[in-house]
């Protein structure tokens, strides 16, 4: 399966499903295990493993490969699977990819190389990307996420990479609609697909041209994310923007605010064992707990 076949042949259950890639609403995957994959809302079109969810960055490259095996043995063949497969040096970055394409991966999410920032400029990062997108035996979807690697993948350096036939979209995390809605206009004619990496600002992306998005929200709350893009598309804009609006304050608190441990205390919430974060990453304090609580609470979520 494609990454571009993947997103336009949703099972019929889900958002919209037809011969269109807009269907494309994208589970993170914080962990594995059966109970959580079997409880995954139809209407996802797939996941993806080892992203920033996935703590890959804590994670030993054998590890990371091990997961993304464990997945693809339990995701049903009809769900896309986009493996995490950035690393640092561009040499890194198309081993991995390799990879995780020996282990099943549909398409790989290539993260913004970040440590030397100062030399990330647009012709480096559009020659790291071109020559990770040759190198690599599946489709490449860039990954744009400043919050946590202080780097933007610079917009000229994106609509210059989506001309590429082997890079196919975009997760981007920055939460820049203009941006995003530039990128959709000034990529509209390649085929290219630009996806919001946060829910926090979902619903707005789809008002500019996005086609779904990567949420780590979808870890917890994935049926009304699903929900709120049917709305969307039926022109139901109060029920849909009343919907988004609840969902603004449970994403900031599981991203930005408190981040892994602030979703994995979600998890147990609704059933699922998020289990203990890699260090140096810490527990939520019990007064951080509460007020993640409250977050989910006030917005009728628990």
């Amino acid at each position: 399966t494609s990454f571009r076949d993947g997103v336009s042949t949703v099972d019929p259950a889900g958002c919209q499903g037809g011969a269109l890639p807009s269907d494309s609403a994208f589970l993170c995957l914080a962990l594995q295990q059966d109970a959580w994959l079997q409880s995954v809302p139809l209407c996802l079109a797939g996941f993806v493993v080892q992203g920033s969810t996935g703590e890959a960055p804590y994670l030993t490259q054998q590890e990371r490969l091990e997961v993304m095996s464990y997945v693809r043995q339990a995701v049903p063949k009809d769900k896309l699977l986009l493996a995490g497969s950035g690393c640092e040096s561009t040499q890194g970055t198309i081993e991995m990819t390799e990879r995780m394409a020996e282990a099943g991966a549909d398409a790989a999410l290539v993260v913004t190389p970040c440590y030397f920032r100062g030399g990330m400029t647009s012709t480096a990062l559009i020659h790291h990307y071109t020559q990770v997108a040759e190198a690599s035996p599946i489709p490449v979807v860039l990954y744009s996420v400043p919050a946590n690697t202080s780097l933007e993948l610079p917009t000229e350096a994106a609509i210059v990479l989506a001309q590429h036939p082997n890079i196919v979209g975009l997760k981007d995390s920055g939460g820049d609609v203009t941006r995003l809605g530039l990128l959709v206009h000034k990529t509209q004619n390649e085929d290219f697909q630009v996806l919001a990496g946060s829910a926090g600002f979902l619903l707005a992306a789809y008002t500019v041209g996005a086609v779904g998005g990567i949420c780590a929200l979808a870890n917890v709350l994935g049926a009304p994310l699903c929900q709120m893009e049917r709305l969307w598309r039926a022109g139901r804009w109060d029920e849909a923007r009343e919907l988004q609006h609840r969902l603004i304050e449970p994403n900031m608190a599981v991203t930005r605010r408190f981040g892994i441990s602030g979703l994995k205390q979600a998890m147990e919430w609704f059933g699922y064992s998020g289990g203990p974060c890699r260090a140096p990453l810490l527990p939520l304090t019990e007064a951080q707990v509460s007020e993640l609580r409250q977050d989910f609470t006030s917005n009728g979520w628990l």
